[in-house]
């Protein structure tokens, strides 16, 4: 490293030098940390999953289950009580 480039604590790879493709290819390693947007993604991904979860929790409080029959067709059936007539 020349004397006017100096290293600051934090820069990592960005103090590196480097071509212009592997700075386009690898985006990720050159900029900052928006804050903004990962929040933005944290809340996107906890509503996919929290979705999902309320999605499976309203399909098992349906009673539903996957029968085989004897030709090896699968079938969705209600469960049923033996003591319901």
């Amino acid at each position: 490293m020349s004397e006017k480039q100096t290293q600051k604590p934090g820069e990592g790879i960005r103090s590196m030098r480097s071509t212009s493709v592997f700075r386009l290819i690898n985006f990720e390693l050159y900029t900052k940390p928006n804050k903004i947007i990962m929040g933005l993604g944290l809340a996107a991904i906890t509503g996919v999953f929290g979705y999902i979860a309320y999605m499976r929790y309203k399909y098992e409080n349906l009673g539903y289950y996957v029968a085989v029959r004897e030709d090896g067709r699968e079938e969705f059936v209600k469960k049923k009580s033996n003591w319901e007539t």
